[in-house]
């Protein structure tokens, strides 16, 4: 094998011009490892290629020829063989290098985490819904503001000021066109976002790819809890408002939606996103393979099943489909904001929706064990054990869905507020019967 020389590489010509994917190498003679690669385009890359003391194979670019000699290249590979030979993994060592950038480190993770190598919560692979909120937490703060600075440079108050600046809404901006929505500031979104950078600097920590995570020990903002809540009136004010925007023409799609959350407390996107498939007519049940407290069997009351049946096929799997395309109706918050701006109601999101729900139960005299199972807090309890409390939470579940829609009807009365066969039958009293059963 001859030596790589100037006059060689000059001869040297790719051998499938234009095929993509077609590359030749050519190795020194002088130095084992060291070659020259050509791509279907004709460049013409020097290379060195070595395996680590764990027997993994590398193979690096070094430069490329015309921008660097052929003894440049080879006196660099010689300087990547040695330190091989040392023990050091030059490519491993490249990729732990103190001028790594927090973009840097956001854009591995984003990489890792969609190709299922990164674990979170209960050791699984990180959930579609979360990496995509990730995302837009890394695009619209955090690489605007900490995107360029180098993290072996960060320091604790760097970050903090990073989350007074989103606070400050340092970071929002409007909506862009008729699709997507703005990106808002706040202590809340701020706290969130510090919680992200902190979650990824400990996967990069754990992975080996940062020494030491500099946001460990930031203070995130304490943000006011939202509990917002419709009233009695202020239902009975939207449904009236939703009967007159049924007539001048608004979405029925987002209409039925809105009155589905508030008949049975899912979450948005859990309502949104219901699948056919997952209805059990029969038994009043959703049967949901994932939710934010995994897999789960929800119970609906009667009405709410008889809603989504009445909802048009349309040729989707979903209940409230997209008006084009294959996916599911996302347009609810800005249905929400028409109708409740005809009913003169603020500060109302789908999320109120869902504590009104709660609020309309334990108006009714059920027990918090009966709406924590009703709103799926009740995962890791035994109310998720035992096929006897269904019957239990049926019954709590038709009551409520029955009030909501007669309270947007504008049929329900105060008289009808007290149900003593509630109280005496909650969850606690079918738990302790459905465990007496099951020892039996």
């Amino acid at each position: 094998m001859e030596k790589l020389t100037k006059r060689r590489l000059d001869a040297l010509k790719p051998s499938k011009v234009g095929v993509e994917g077609s590359e030749q190498f050519l190795w020194d003679g002088e130095l084992r490892g060291f070659g020259v690669r050509v791509s279907a385009a004709g460049l013409k890359s020097f290379i060195v290629q070595y395996r680590t003391q764990e027997g993994r194979h590398r193979r690096r670019v070094i430069g490329r020829y015309g921008l660097m000699t052929v003894e440049q290249a080879r006196d660099a590979a010689r300087d990547i063989l040695m330190a091989v030979a040392k023990g050091c993994d030059p490519e491993e060592a490249a990729t732990r290098t103190d001028d790594l950038t927090v973009g840097a480190v956001c854009d591995w993770y984003l990489g890792e985490a969609e190709a299922g190598r990164i674990l979170g919560k209960r050791r699984r692979p990180i959930k579609a819904s979360t990496l995509a909120m990730d995302r837009s937490r890394i695009d619209a703060h955090i690489k605007p503001l900490l995107g360029k600075r180098i993290i072996n440079t960060l320091k604790l108050g760097d970050i903090e000021g990073a989350q007074a600046d989103i606070a400050a809404g340092k970071t929002s901006k409007a909506r862009v066109g008729s699709r997507g929505g703005a990106t808002t500031g706040g202590e809340g979104v701020a706290a969130r976002t510090m919680s992200t950078l902190h979650s990824i600097f400990e996967h990069a920590v754990r992975l080996g790819k940062i020494t030491s995570n500099p946001a460990k020990g930031v203070r995130r903002l304490a943000s006011t809890p939202r509990d917002r809540r419709l009233s009695r009136a202020e239902i009975e004010k939207l449904g009236k408002a939703m009967r007159i925007a049924e007539q001048d023409g608004e979405h029925p799609t987002g209409l039925a939606a809105i009155r589905f959350f508030l008949m049975t407390g899912l979450r948005r996107m859990e309502g949104l996103a219901l699948e056919r498939a997952w209805l059990h007519d029969e038994e009043g049940s959703i049967r949901f393979p994932d939710t934010k407290s995994g897999a789960q069997t929800r119970v609906i009351g009667r009405a709410a099943v008889d809603l989504l049946l009445a909802q048009s096929q349309a040729g989707s799997r979903f209940f409230f489909p997209a008006d084009w395309g294959e996916g599911h109706f996302v347009g609810i918050v800005r249905v929400l904001d028409r109708v409740c701006a005809m009913a003169r109601l603020e500060d109302v999101t789908p999320h109120t929706l869902r504590h009104t729900f709660a609020s309309v139960a334990g108006d009714l005299g059920f027990s918090e064990l009966t709406i924590a199972a009703l709103l799926g807090h009740a995962a890791r309890g035994v109310t998720q054990r035992y096929i006897h409390i269904d019957e239990a939470l049926r019954l709590a579940a038709d009551r409520v869905a029955d009030e909501m829609a007669d309270i947007l009807d504008g049929k329900a009365t105060a008289a009808r507020l007290a149900i003593p066969q509630a109280k005496r039958y909650g969850v606690s009293a079918a738990i302790s019967k459905a465990m007496s059963n099951a020892r039996k």
